[in-house]
This record gives C-alpha cells, structure tokens and sequence, in this order.
C-alpha cells in the first residue's frame, strides 16, 4: 500500500478525538494529494493542533480512520514520524549549537550517514547562503534565517510530506515571501506540504485549504471556489463569513 503512486498522501475519513463530553476534532473528511500545497486554516481552538498531533501520529484518534504516506494511524505512528518532516510553531532548533551542528544532530537524528549529513550540510549552507554563519550559534541569526534552516532542516531525510504549524509567524513580510519560495521548491519535487496559518493571504498561496470551525471542517476547496461559493474578493472575508457568520 505504501509505495502506490496513485494514493493520496493524507487520506482521513470520519476523523474524531474526545475529550470526555468535548470533541475537539469531529468527524473530519478530506484528502490531500501528493506534491498539493493543503492550507489547514481555522480560529484558535478550531481543532488544527488536534487534527495535526493525530495526523503525526503524536495523538490516538478517538474514532475514525486516516493514513499518512499510506500508514494508518492507529498501527503505524512510528512509521509515519519517520516519513514525515515536521517544523513546530515553537522554534525547533538549538540556539546553544551552531548552524552546522543543528545540522549534523538532526541528520543524526534521522538515521542519515556521516557521508549524507556532510553531503546535505553543504547543499543547505550553499542553497541558503549561510557560509559566513554556518559556524555561528544559532542564537545569534535573525528569525527569518532560523525559520529557513528549520523548514530545510526537516527536509532533511526526503520525507514525502512536510507538516508546518504556523512556519511563519512573528516574521516581517519579506521573510513570510522567501519562506514561501521554498515551499513552493519542496511541493514542485514532489514533497506534499501541509500547512496551518492565521494569515489569509497565505491561504492563496495554497492549492487547496480546508476551514475548521469548532472541531469541524466549515470549507473545503481552492481559494478561487471558495471565494466564489461566498461571492467574495478575499480569503480574509471567506474566514469572517465562515468563522463568525452572522445571526
């Protein structure tokens, strides 16, 4: 089943997790194909993060069922760790180790060779243009160059699809484009990239996006659709008319 070209790379069928009486995530259905750019969008408390530690296999669903890279969360949440690239909201480097060090830890990390961490710490201080800090601590780059080498970092090990979980907040609008640029690299060789912002106009920058409201999926389509299906001129006043419609 894994090795099928043809199969989504997320696929989630009735998806669903309890917190006693609370559902956060209910009953959530789509699929993501592979090389798409899925944008998973939604309020605070919508049920993204929910929706995402169960799809990383860090989270057992309560009920339904879901693959990712053709493995089935419920049995096979390890294998799915180590198909998947994953950058955290929460910085996920070490400012205490320098460029190269973070580097060679995280190849480590996913099992690369020393001859694979030495091949790929060059490819990335060359595509990044790092090779005046690649012996700096991390702590002194700028959040830009620190989101850029996590988003590279994760891709490290080829994984088939890459989770990101706000990538670019708190960066200035110069950084939030060049960061796109390479997620736009990563989904033109085939990397499925799933992506959770608050910034609508990120959402256009995604093939597809789906909107949760209150442990629910409220819209599934392309940007254009869905502009459209509401008769307006942004994905700002798509999010307004879907999150907080009025009475």
């Amino acid at each position: 089943m894994n090795n099928s070209e043809n199969r989504p790379a997320v696929k989630v069928n009735k998806l669903t997790r309890q917190f006693g009486d609370f559902y956060a995530v209910k009953e959530i259905t789509f699929e993501v194909n592979k090389g798409e750019i899925f944008g998973f969008l939604g309020a605070n408390g919508a049920g993204k993060s929910t929706a995402m530690r169960m799809l990383t296999g860090l989270l057992a669903p309560s009920s339904g069922e879901a693959t990712v890279a053709g493995y089935d969360v419920y049995k096979e949440a390890e294998k799915i760790k180590k198909n998947i690239g994953y950058m955290s909201q929460r910085f996920s480097l070490y400012e205490d180790l320098t460029v190269l060090e973070n580097i060679k830890f995280y190849g480590g990390i996913y099992g690369l060779s020393n001859q694979q961490i030495k091949q790929k710490s060059e490819e990335l201080v060359e595509k990044l243009n790092l090779h005046e800090v690649s012996k700096s601590l991390l702590s002194g780059l700028p959040l830009g160059w620190k989101q850029k080498l996590a988003f590279s970092v994760a891709l490290l090990h080829d994984p088939e699809i890459i989770f990101l979980d706000e990538p670019t907040g708190g960066v200035d609008p110069v950084t939030r484009r060049q960061f796109w640029k390479l997620i736009y690299e990563a989904s033109d060789s085939g990397i499925t990239v799933f992506v959770t912002t608050h910034y609508m106009d990120e959402a256009e920058y995604c093939n597809r996006i789906s909107m949760m409201v209150a442990g629910e999926i409220a819209a599934l389509g392309s940007p254009n659709e869905l502009k459209k299906q509401y008769g307006v001129d942004s994905m700002d006043e798509v999010f307004v008319k879907i999150a907080r419609p009025s009475n």
